[in-house]
């Protein structure tokens, strides 16, 4: 947890517009549980009022999950903030934005 420090340390310096959280889908639950590791230190390091915790998610290897959806869609309820991009692929044009509708297909057909 002392690298979250210095991760608090560059938010509260460059003041960004956005904190996004990056996961592997692949991970399941686990991601759930760094998630939300990652959002406790990001507020237990700051002395604000109001913290600066994440505005969204970043998830890899998306396209390699098929219908387990599961874990990302307990990420946003957990956060109640969005999934913003996911990765399918190794170069930035594979950053995509989230397809709701495809992931509702998903989660029916299972």
């Amino acid at each position: 947890m002392d690298l979250m420090i210095f991760v608090f340390q560059l938010i509260k310096v460059n003041e960004p517009d956005l904190v996004l959280f990056v996961g592997e889908a692949l991970v399941g639950n686990e991601a759930v549980d760094q998630l939300t590791r990652f959002n406790q230190a990001l507020a237990d390091h700051s002395n604000l009022e109001k913290p600066h915790i994440i505005d969204g998610i970043l998830l890899t290897k998306f396209d390699t999950i098929d219908d387990q959806v599961g874990a990302a869609i307990s990420m946003t309820y957990i956060t109640g903030q969005p999934i913003v991009f996911v990765g399918t692929g190794q170069t930035y044009t594979d950053l995509k934005n989230l397809n709701s509708k495809a992931v509702v297909h998903s989660l029916l057909k299972a």
